[in-house]
């Protein structure tokens, strides 16, 4: 069972953080140094639990709705051709902004920004865009925040009370401001509130509809990793909210999601941590 265990951990380890995840991984958790966050603080609690794999996946589906932050992810991002490395990209900067030291969190939100000042586009209205506008990049933040928080809510090992789940919102806005963020919200309360501003903005469009097919109907995975894999993606789409299922064409089957998926989502989800979670640490 521990040799089983070794192997599921060290396949799901490589899928989602690279052919060089390891050497990231001892860089981020063992040099010495100051950290952004405390360990144990909510913000490591969340992003430290498998409950992040149905997270990450809803984080996704929810940001397609906004056209011009869409049309950015469709013009610059590698999301096609190389899905994996992008998710190694992103995963290991959660993981360095949320348990490196400083310097490297602040060295990789550098990079970041860097990068964003350089993608640059036109609507279809003629409208120009950067992918550095505060308002974009407060989109992505409160997409994630919400959706990371929701999938803790119902998928984490230890879910956050009231007060946690504020901290856990004030944690991610500290990365936020450094981002480039305006005012981002900082507790739930205030991300309930910006979550419902955007509203008149979103909207289901070809390019959301492509990317939402592509993540749920042809990752590049070999056939034994597709029914997991399809597993995770239900159990996300069962958080996404009533209204957006038309937009992204998505079904909603409300008793399934409420029984079935949540069921099966909970045993994906154990078994990822289980999977990922040393023996001597267990």
């Amino acid at each position: 069972m521990g040799v089983l265990r070794e192997r599921l951990g060290e396949a799901i380890f490589h899928r989602v953080a690279g052919p060089d995840g390891a050497r990231h991984r001892d860089r981020i958790h063992l040099t010495p140094g100051p950290r952004l966050f405390e360990a144990g603080s909510p913000i490591t609690r969340v992003h430290g639990d498998a409950s992040m794999f149905v997270g990450g996946i809803r984080a996704l589906l929810v940001q397609t709705l906004h056209p011009v932050a869409m049309q950015a992810v469709s013009e610059h991002s590698g999301f096609r051709g190389d899905m994996w490395g992008r998710l190694a990209r992103t995963s290991r900067f959660l993981a360095v902004t949320t348990f490196g030291t400083e310097d490297d969190a602040l060295q990789a939100i550098t990079a970041v920004r860097a990068i964003h000042e350089r993608i640059t586009g036109t609507t279809p209205e003629g409208a120009p865009y950067v992918a550095s506008d505060p308002h974009l990049l407060l989109w992505v933040h409160v997409a994630e925040v919400d959706s990371f928080l929701l999938a803790h809510d119902v998928y984490g090992d230890r879910p956050l009370d009231a007060e946690e789940r504020d901290e856990y919102v004030a944690q991610a806005a500290v990365v936020g401001r450094l981002l480039g963020v305006v005012d981002p919200p900082t507790t739930v309360a205030e991300l309930r509130d910006v979550l419902t501003g955007f509203r008149p903005e979103l909207r289901g469009t070809p390019q959301a509809r492509e990317a939402v097919r592509y993540l749920l109907v042809k990752p590049p995975l070999p056939i034994a990793a597709r029914a997991p894999y399809g597993v995770l993606t239900s159990a996300a789409i069962g958080l996404m909210p009533v209204w957006t299922r038309r937009h992204l064409r998505l079904p909603w089957l409300p008793v399934t999601e409420r029984t079935v998926v949540r069921g099966l989502g909970g045993a994906a989800v154990g078994a990822i941590r289980w999977a990922m979670t040393p023996p001597d640490a267990a």
